[in-house]
């Protein structure tokens, strides 16, 4: 068994923070740190427009999940993913999963377990997202902003190992979403949210 002690949580203050770029998506912000110890650093973060989103994790049955081939602009080449979007205005996790499901995959579920929320590159990038299991599905269709429409790829948890090495699977969410999920079946994770 592993222990963990943690340290003190004494965080940096914030001595200023400042716009240094902005896209319709993003804003680049320059923080001033002084941190416990006294040293000061600057440091930059992206602040995206929207700091709270979701993935679904749709399964089909106890054993199959249902991932999406979407393409994706900042690999240029299309992966395969979960399918996951931003929380509209007054929809908590589980609604939000839900419509990503029915608007991408074509599915609603009946069950949903949120089972973690995660960060991407926490070092730089602000937000979070929640990894919402979606179980009992049923047949639904919402019109979301795809481009194009979603290649729905079922896939068997069984052969998680296989899949996640597969060229087109690289998204570390999808794939810590996937673990997480399967951990969960197996009874050998209890959701803390």
């Amino acid at each position: 068994m592993n222990s963990y002690t943690r340290r003190s949580n004494h965080l940096p203050k914030i001595l200023s923070t400042r716009t240094v770029a902005k896209s319709g998506i993003f804003q680049i912000e320059a923080v001033d740190l002084c941190f416990s110890n006294g040293e000061k650093r600057t440091f930059e973060r992206s602040v995206c427009r929207s700091l709270r989103s979701v993935m679904a994790i749709p399964l089909l049955d106890k054993d199959t999940v249902l991932l999406i081939r979407e393409y994706s602009v900042g690999t240029d080449r299309y992966e395969l993913a979960l399918p996951k979007g931003v929380m509209e205005l007054g929809e908590n996790p589980l609604e939000a999963a839900n419509r990503e499901m029915q608007e991408e995959v074509g599915y609603g579920a009946k069950r949903l377990t949120c089972l973690k929320e995660v960060t991407a590159i926490p070092g730089y990038l602000s937000g979070s997202m929640y990894c919402v299991l979606a179980e009992e599905l049923y047949p639904s269709t919402l019109i979301g902003d795809e481009p194009e429409p979603m290649e729905v790829v079922p896939y068997s948890l069984k052969e998680l190992s296989q899949l996640v090495m597969l060229n087109e699977v690289t998204e570390a969410r999808t794939i810590a979403a996937l673990y997480l999920a399967r951990d969960y079946l197996a009874g050998q994770l209890i959701p803390r949210l």
